[in-house]
């Protein structure tokens, strides 16, 4: 078999066989096959696409290129989700305690931020004393003992992708649908849930700008879970503005907290129960009225919270801190953003707000960049919102003078005012399942 043949079948549209896709994913692991050749063949990847054949043997033995985790240990179905980034997504904070409070079995494991999509490990970690790196046997127990448990990624998962990915960097390939869907969904595999729930973000602040290409990029990831024997779904959601109010690191866990406690923002509080009661049906713990039904329950009662508590005191955090969330103490320097005119907000560059955070020193430049826990920006007013001149429309917080200032410059190319009253995006926009799309 010959890379140089591949290639060539690739670029004139063929469907490669699992042989020769096993040769190009193993062989570029073992830097048999050099950049050049791989990064010839995901060109003519992004021309021509994959087939479902394809896409699923490619993730599979994307996969298989690194350490496969064995959930096995843990009793009943486990079911994972995973979100496509977006700013202020701090859903997995909500969501698992629920799910585990219902007696779903949630063992996540996460991963931290870089650039202006914020990670959950960062967010975790800023509750004093949380572990997010824990043995195998630790993770098993605390899953079956309390129903949840979120780690930081151990061992090697999906070598693979990450070469590929650095390759795909360079060359222009980044933006393949069918590439971005192996690269995520073979982390997943590797990752041992049994059942696989989709957040499809899409909008300014997320990788899929439009409906439509957020859709093909779900149908492929649907359609490598299920070719690979887990049952999928997605949800397509909003990421035309931050999730919630709250984005940073502290100030997400606290929201987080408010959100189980019932009293969460609007958007983000349907999101998480929405995305709960699915996960719970992934898990036959209950049909679609029953699911919706628990998850309130759980809220209402406050059994969601102590999962919660429960979770971080079992990784060696200060359940104290989800308790009596006033214990977080607020950065050092806050200013607000105010707006320049009477009128409403007509649009918001999401992506701009996760930068707007960055620079303040909650996100990442680099992979080695420290963050500010405490840094990060309340968003109060949002695209089809009201607003006076002078009025606060965001609070920005930073340990930091000048990081503070640089901040609030950056976010005036995130904001933008007018006369006329815009509609916002619905909040849940599509389902997407193996058999079908259906609109929100």
């Amino acid at each position: 078999m010959r890379m140089y043949d591949i290639i060539d079948k690739k670029k004139r549209g063929q469907e490669l066989t699992e042989q020769e896709i096993q040769y190009v994913i193993e062989g570029y692991v073992k830097e048999e096959i050099p950049d050049y050749q791989v990064a010839a063949w995901l060109m003519a990847i992004f021309f021509h696409g994959l087939s479902d054949h394809e896409l699923v043997k490619m993730t599979e033995y994307m996969a298989k290129s690194g350490d496969m985790v064995d959930l096995s240990k843990i009793q009943g179905i486990k079911v994972d989700k995973h979100s496509t980034g977006g700013v202020g997504d701090k859903t997995t904070l909500v969501i698992a305690p629920i799910v585990a409070a219902c007696g779903g079995k949630v063992a996540k494991m996460s991963g931290r931020g870089l650039g202006f999509t914020g990670g959950t490990i960062d967010k975790l970690e800023s509750i004093p004393g949380f572990r997010t790196a824990i043995d195998d046997k630790e993770f098993y127990d605390i899953v079956n003992r309390t129903g949840l448990a979120v780690i930081g990624q151990s061992g090697e998962i999906a070598p693979a992708d990450k070469k590929l990915y650095a390759l795909r960097d360079v060359t222009a390939t980044v933006d393949s649908i069918p590439l971005i869907a192996t690269s995520i969904m073979s982390k997943k595999l590797a990752a041992g849930s049994d059942k696989i729930l989709l957040d499809v973000t899409v909008g300014s602040g997320a990788f899929m700008k439009s409906k439509k290409d957020a859709i093909i990029l779900a149908q492929k990831m649907v359609a490598i879970g299920e070719g690979a024997g887990r049952e999928t779904k997605a949800i397509l959601t909003n990421m035309d503005v931050p999730l919630g109010i709250a984005v940073g690191n502290e100030i997400e866990v606290v929201e987080a907290i408010q959100t189980l406690q019932g009293k969460g923002p609007k958007d983000f509080q349907e999101i998480c129960e929405v995305f709960a009661a699915n996960m719970l049906m992934l898990a036959k713990i209950a049909n679609e009225k029953e699911a919706h039904e628990r998850v309130k329950e759980v809220i209402a009662n406050g059994s969601a919270l102590q999962k919660f508590a429960e979770m971080v005191k079992t990784q060696g955090g200060d359940p104290e801190y989800i308790y009596h969330a006033d214990k977080f103490e607020p950065a050092k320097y806050h200013q607000d953003f105010i707006a320049p005119q009477d009128g409403w907000v007509v649009k918001m560059d999401t992506e701009i707000c996760g930068k707007t955070a960055v620079v303040l020193g909650a996100g990442r430049e680099t992979k080695d960049s420290a963050i500010d826990p405490k840094a990060g920006i309340y968003f109060y007013k949002k695209t089809g919102d009201k607003v006076k001149a002078g009025e606060t429309v965001a609070t920005l917080c930073a340990s930091d003078k000048e990081k503070l200032k640089g901040g609030v410059e950056y976010l005036k190319n995130g904001y933008f005012f007018g006369d006329q009253q815009v509609d916002p995006m619905k909040n849940i926009i599509a389902e997407v399942t193996k058999d079908s799309v259906i609109d929100n």
